[in-house]
């Protein structure tokens, strides 16, 4: 009879069970069974401790889904095309294992949590783990190699702190298809090892501190479909195995130490759809084959040292949106086939040397309306438009004369000054309202005009430039503010402040001719200072002042000593055709996507520009102070002159040194020998390290040549005058009084010396690339000269020759021409160097040396 009941109970029980589960009860008791195994629990409560993560309820089982587990439904699960905007806490189990009664965790997604701590060994756990994304948090410390046990898909570790080498023991990791470790501070080459990786599609490794090449290795990645390495110090040559990646769809390549030529083999890539390569170093190259690539959405080629003409197949491309071929040496006209381009929205062109007519196309409202364009800095010679910017398209400084009085000034070269010069101060507070600080009035700046545009003051006295779009958010602003309490002087100079995400020109504009001082603002306001991702931003940019460049990779964090903080950079200067320019530039470095997409680029605060003292002439009597400085350094500085007098004419004087003027004999005291600022030989010896030998650079006839780096970080080329030279000490006055007067791109800038006893030094701009002779004629590992590049040279040669004979104010034969005498910078634009021999000519007096060039 009982075992009658008993099975008459079971089935009964099994009844009301099922009902009451469809009814929503008894389910919790149902699930409470622990499912997912208790090595993988543990590794969980592991890693739960390692990264802070203090949310987790491991009183239910992990695999029930429960809010605690899953509570986001912004899954980014491979593969991945945009970033999360809300913090990610995803925990997802497959429970078809033995029969539906056990789990495995499969995938853990942690994106930001702003967790803390350092990646969990505790991972290697987790044994069915195919998908791991912790990106955008706080974690620190290096990546385990341990976890290249495990078989993931997907790896994303994006956006954190995480610092030493990528591990080799990733190349152990047979189903990996991508791998992102982007924005962290990963050092040292990528491991060869990797390219054993056949099944990898997807590698980022942009904004670390990687070096090295990119490994023969990587030629077996036969399914790769999209490569980043942008602001990386991975240097050689782009290899011409990318053509086995045949089904690659994305290459960036921008602000890494790579040289070109781009490969021809990139022809073969049909699949391209994004292509952005910028700042090679090199030799120039035409441009590069892609009339295959039809699918291309994006093209970037910016300061790559391309030469020749635009293709017309470009204007074919029926899917490009948008085509960046900006500061590099293209001529020829902007192909008709461009006004067919229906999807194009952004077309930058910038600093170039194209010429012929802007196509009418351009200025017709539809089309400028539509693409947002930037011509300028070019040499078109056709009709000019009526003002710099129209609509959406930049002209500024876009035609080739800077003397044709029928074009607006700003489309001119140099913005030229048309009314009398009647400036001598400059403050703008950039990105911000008019405000007045320490007396000044800083003027407004706070249009929110973006890409591609010209701005001019209301009257006249300043403008800028911008150029570019920020990629991945066509929506940003190009103004930053600051939602902090800032705890400093006159914040309300750095509460907003001027963005840009490639090229932002500064402009004063009918200044008078003279030496200023230059300061320029900088606090970085988009970042935190704390424990979260959004602290892990990294903008770096370079800066120009008159063409020169005094700032490269500069970060306003580090430099500032953290964000929310003050650095100010002073800079002494000459304006020498009444404007002065102010160049911040992009170069593909540093993060792009921190605490969002599209934060990058150029920031600035604020300018102020003033005459240096040695400038003014008159001095309000009530500043007191001042007159009491300015008087005993008048003091100091006869006595200085004195002992310089007294030892030119004990030293110089056995050596025949003087000029003739009219005829008449004339001592070297004559000469103006005003530079823009004298150093210290302290300072010199500073920067050179006592001139380590290490740093010597070359060998001139009058003495070495050595590699500096000033305080402030500006890299310099120091001349020391040989004391066995007879005739150095008067090539060093020739060369103070004729280079300082001068600025012209193609002459080598002279930004002071230095006199202490028997120390005579030269303080000059310091070119990477070292001579002409060098490249031709040196031995070793010496720069490759195509033909194309060699044209450039001879040009380059000629204008600044042209400026000294016919358009500076001194008439200048240099009489020692020759390749040693010709330096090169990193874009191989030659500068004209070593005055020391020069002979003027002058409407009112002939002064001549008596010397001839060497050989």
């Amino acid at each position: 009879m009982g075992g009658s009941r008993r099975r008459f109970l079971l089935p009964l029980l099994l009844l009301m069970l099922c009902a009451g589960c469809r009814n929503g009860r008894w389910c919790a008791a149902a699930a409470a069974a622990q499912r997912l195994p208790q090595q993988e629990v543990e590794a969980l409560m592991g890693i739960a401790r390692k990264l802070n993560k203090m949310d987790w309820d491991f009183t239910v089982d992990p695999c029930t889904g429960s809010k605690s587990w899953v509570n986001s439904s912004d899954s980014t699960s491979y593969p991945k095309s945009t970033y999360p905007k809300f913090p990610v806490s995803n925990l997802t189990c497959d429970c078809s294992f033995k029969n539906h009664t056990e789990c495995h965790v499969i995938s853990l997604e942690l994106m930001r949590q702003n967790l803390s701590g350092v990646l969990p060994e505790e991972v290697v756990n987790l044994t069915y783990l195919t998908n791991l994304d912790l990106s955008r948090n706080f974690i620190q410390g290096p990546i385990p190699a341990s976890w290249a046990s495990l078989p993931v898909f997907n790896l994303s570790l994006q956006d954190n702190c995480l610092s030493g080498t990528v591990p080799k023991e990733l190349g152990r990791m047979p189903f990996l298809k991508s791998i992102n470790l982007e924005g962290n501070q990963l050092e040292g080459p990528i491991p060869p090892e990797l390219g054993n990786i056949i099944s990898l599609e997807r590698f980022f490794i942009s904004a670390n501190n990687i070096t090295g090449e990119l490994p023969s290795t990587f030629s077996r990645l036969t399914n790769m479909t999209d490569f980043r390495i942008d602001g990386t110090n991975i240097s050689g040559r782009i290899p011409s195995f990318i053509k086995n990646w045949q089904r690659v769809n994305r290459i960036d390549m921008q602000g890494t130490l790579m040289s070109g030529p781009i490969p021809p083999e990139i022809s073969l890539l049909k699949n391209l759809t994004e292509l952005r390569v910028t700042d090679l170093s090199g030799p120039s190259m035409k441009f590069p084959p892609l009339q295959y690539a039809q699918h291309l959405t994006k093209v970037v080629l910016r300061n790559c040292s391309i030469y020749g003409e635009i293709p017309d197949y470009l204007g074919q491309m029926q899917y490009l949106i948008l085509m960046d071929l900006s500061f590099n040496r293209l001529t020829g006209q902007i192909p008709k086939s461009f006004g067919e381009m229906g999807a194009l929205q952004y077309l930058y062109l910038t600093d170039n040397m194209l010429t012929g007519d802007l196509p009418g196309w351009m200025l017709k409202n539809k089309a400028s309306n539509k693409v947002n364009m930037d011509v300028s800095y070019n040499n078109f010679t056709g009709n000019p438009p009526n003002e710099c910017q129209q609509a959406n398209v930049n002209m500024v400084s876009s035609f080739s004369s800077s003397n044709n009085n029928l074009l607006r000034p700003c489309l001119r070269k140099n913005l030229p000054c048309i009314d009398k010069p009647r400036y001598s101060s400059l403050f703008i507070n950039c990105g911000g309202k008019r405000v007045e600080v320490d007396g000044n009035i800083y003027e407004d700046d706070s249009s929110r005009i973006g890409t591609s545009t010209f701005v001019l003051s209301d009257d006249r006295k300043w403008a800028y430039s911008s150029t570019g779009d920020f990629v991945g958010n066509p929506d940003a602003d190009y103004i930053a503010r600051n939602t902090s309490k800032l705890i400093l002087a006159n914040p309300e100079l750095y509460t907003e402040a001027r963005l840009s995400p490639l090229s932002l020109k500064y402009y004063g504009l009918c200044m008078e001719n003279g030496e200023y001082s230059v300061k320029l603002h900088f606090a970085e306001i988009m970042f935190t200072e704390d424990n979260t991702f959004s602290s892990n931003g990294k903008r770096i940019f370079d800066v120009f002042i008159q063409g020169t460049k005094v700032l490269k990779d500069f970060n306003i964090q580090d430099e500032a000593g953290g964000v929310h903080r003050v650095i100010t950079k002073n800079f002494t200067t000459n304006i020498t055709e009444n404007t002065l320019e102010i160049h911040l530039y992009w170069g593909g470095k540093g993060t792009t996507g921190v605490p969002d997409r599209g934060v990058y680029g150029p920031l600035i605060s604020a300018i102020s520009v003033t005459q240096s003292s040695r400038n003014h002439h008159g001095i309000s009597s009530s500043l007191m102070i001042i007159i009491i400085v300015a008087a005993c350094l008048i003091v100091i500085l006869a006595l200085i002159l004195c002992y310089i007098k007294f030892f030119w004419k004990n030293n110089l004087k056995g050596n025949g040194i003087h000029f003739f003027y009219h005829g008449r004999k004339t001592d070297t005291s004559d000469i103006q020998t005003r530079t823009q600022y004298f150093f210290s030989l302290k300072e010199i010896e500073s920067a050179t390290k006592h001139f380590d030998p290490a740093n010597k650079i070359g060998e001139g006839g009058f003495g070495p040549v050595y590699k500096g780096t000033l305080a402030n970080g500006t890299t310099v080329a120091v001349k020391k005058l040989s004391s066995q030279s007879s005739q150095g000490n008067r090539e060093f006055l020739n060369e103070i009084g004729i280079i300082s007067a001068l600025r012209h791109p193609n002459l080598v800038r002279l930004f002071g010396c230095c006199i202490d006893g028997e120390q005579l030094l030269l303080i000059y701009e310091f070119l990477e690339n070292n001579s002409l002779g060098r490249a031709l004629f040196g031995r070793g590992d010496q720069l490759k000269l195509d033909w194309p590049t060699r044209y450039n040279i001879c040009l380059g040669t000629a204008k600044g020759l042209c400026y000294l004979h016919e358009e500076s104010t001194l008439k200048i034969i240099h009489r020692d021409i020759k390749p040693s005498n010709i330096l090169l910078d990193e874009r191989l634009q030659p500068k004209i160097s070593d005055f020391g021999l020069a002979k003027l000519n002058d409407d009112r007096a002939r002064m001549s040396t008596r010397i001839a060039g060497t050989v």
